[in-house]
């Protein structure tokens, strides 16, 4: 993967899989993104009241609190902040709920997903504007494994 041509985003990835984040983190990194790590979603919703993001990545299945209730929190809060979910497991009608909303995820990977798609998916998202930015934080700890 090389650095992308366009704007880098500000990605928050919420994944509580050690392994999965740190490729995820690498890949996004590695692509020209600046990427902050959060490994559950209630340290990934902190966050992003902390500091503004342009994307939301984030599993749906975390402990503390699940990836669906991350984005129901933030949706309240930041409703035009788009969202791309990535899941192993996504049980019946889940897809129906996930796209019944006002703001659909911009995108449905199942786990594992090429990479590829997801940088497509990236690709297609402008950066906010950047008045009014907090500054990134730090990487919240990743869980062990």
């Amino acid at each position: 993967m090389t650095e992308r041509d366009g704007p880098a985003l500000r990605v928050l990835v919420a994944e509580d899989e050690a392994l999965a984040a740190m490729v995820l983190e690498d890949i996004l990194a590695e692509a020209g993104h600046q990427v902050v790590m959060a490994p559950d979603g209630e340290v990934a919703l902190r966050l992003a009241r902390e500091s503004r993001f342009d994307l939301l990545l984030t599993d749906l299945a975390m402990p503390r609190l699940t990836g669906w209730d991350l984005i129901y929190a933030l949706r309240q809060e930041q409703p035009d902040l788009p969202v791309v979910v990535m899941t192993g497991y996504l049980p019946p009608g889940g897809r129906e709920v996930l796209y019944q909303t006002a703001r659909p995820p911009r995108a449905l990977l199942h786990k594992p997903f090429d990479i590829g798609e997801l940088l497509t998916v990236l690709d297609g998202i402008a950066p906010r504007p950047a008045a009014g930015r907090a500054p990134l934080v730090a990487m919240a700890p990743r869980l062990a494994s």
